[in-house]
């Protein structure tokens, strides 16, 4: 045993006291070690969001994003009304003047029945005025020729009840249904029925 430690343990021997507390005191230090290690590998990044505010109130903070979220609404919801709006306005202008066209030229197949009674007042002459009539009824089919209207040729066709309309009936036979008349004439716009001919129907 060496000297320094015989006078350790002398030293030891005679204050008690005094060793007991540099071994608590030791460990303490160890125990505040062990804690600031810890805490450090735990400590998470501080949130510095609200630094220097005052902690907010979950509720108000909950009631400024619901009148956020209501004002956000009510702005679409106002928005899409002027849209609809807008677009509804629009469409019925579209349509209002889709029809300029054709009354157009239906104008002039007006004036032109306007001069064909004027002249059959002034100077009546039976042919004349039925000529010029006729000239007008052609124009009218030809500027409705022109927009896609036809007429349904029926007469002495087989009934087809997508294309007719059979106001009368007559004969007594087994035979399919034939057009023996046209009572009303039928036309189609643009391939497609816009009113079927008025027929009467025969069976042979």
């Amino acid at each position: 045993m060496t000297d320094e430690r015989r006078r350790s343990e002398e030293e030891a021997a005679a204050d008690p006291a005094a060793a007991s507390s540099e071994g608590i005191d030791e460990e303490a230090d160890s125990e505040q070690t062990t804690r600031e290690v810890a805490d450090a590998f735990d400590s998470r990044p501080a949130d510095r969001s609200d630094e220097g505010r005052p902690d907010a109130d979950p509720l108000e903070v909950a009631r400024a994003e619901t009148a956020q979220y209501r004002e956000h609404l009510q702005r679409l919801q106002a928005e899409f009304e002027n849209y609809r709006k807008r677009v509804l306005r629009e469409q019925t202008q579209a349509v209002e003047l889709a029809a300029r066209p054709v009354i157009d030229r239906l104008l002039e197949v007006l004036d032109d029945f306007d001069l064909a009674l004027m002249h059959a007042q002034d100077r009546p002459d039976f042919d004349r005025f039925l000529h010029g009539v006729e000239l007008v009824y052609a124009k009218l089919v030809d500027t409705l020729r022109a927009e896609g209207l036809e007429r349904i040729e029926a007469q002495g066709k087989p009934f087809d009840p997508e294309q007719h309309e059979a106001l009368m009936q007559s004969g007594d036979g087994d035979g399919d249904p034939v057009v023996a008349d046209v009572l009303r004439p039928g036309y189609t716009l643009k391939g497609r029925v816009l009113r079927p001919a008025g027929v009467r129907v025969e069976r042979k």
